[in-house]
């Protein structure tokens, strides 16, 4: 992750509360990640060896995929720590707390529990993004189809619609799957997503949601 460093906050004045950089249902959302995932990070241990998988899995006859180390799951794992000790190591140091111990339940807890100063810092944005792209990186490691069920949604980029467009998933091109499409109705075809997500993408941060 790109490490951030927040400014001092400012003394609140008595009774003055302070501005969310996210949008409430976007907090919501980052809360929910956060729980989920050190359930998840505890699922995808049964994805990295051969012996783990083997309870979960039936192996294939004649494969020896299954005799390797999943070193996609490794990663996932490696980086879920690296993520969330950084983002901790930033609130005990703004805030004088004493930094949890190494393990993704005390690390999502310790955020959880200073989320609400989180969401009205600069980095909230950016603290959103990576929480949900480690519960989505956890997802694929244990079901790569379910990876992308709980893709992002965003406003419509069209001017005044109030629409949301939902990213689609790894199965775009597919049979079936020909377009995307926001709530109010707007259309485009699979190939202009290369083009829609950076819109999107700019379209969200804007309006902080």
């Amino acid at each position: 992750m790109e490490f951030h460093t927040c400014p001092r906050t400012a003394p609140r004045e008595p009774g003055e509360v302070a501005e969310a950089v996210l949008g409430a249902s976007r907090v919501r959302q980052l809360e929910d990640n956060l729980r989920a995932l050190p359930g998840l990070y505890q699922e995808s241990l049964h994805h990295v060896s051969p012996i783990s998988r083997r309870t979960h899995h039936t192996r294939v006859s004649g494969s020896r995929s299954g005799d390797r180390l999943n070193m996609s799951a490794l990663d996932s794992r490696h980086n879920i720590l690296a993520v969330l000790e950084s983002w901790c190591s930033l609130v005990a140091d703004e805030l004088g707390h004493a930094a949890p111990t190494r393990s993704v339940p005390d690390l999502a807890r310790f955020l959880l529990r200073n989320v609400e100063w989180l969401t009205e810092q600069p980095p909230a944005a950016d603290f959103a993004d990576e929480i949900d792209g480690l519960r989505r990186e956890l997802l694929r490691t244990i079901d790569p189809e379910r990876g992308e069920l709980r893709a992002p949604v965003w406003e419509c980029v069209m001017t005044d619609c109030t629409g949301k467009i939902s990213a689609p998933s790894q199965s775009v091109g597919t049979a079936g799957a020909t377009k995307i499409r926001c709530s109010s109705g707007h259309a485009w075809e699979m190939h202009e997503w290369i083009t829609l997500r950076p819109l999107v993408e700019r379209r969200r941060k804007a309006v902080g949601t």
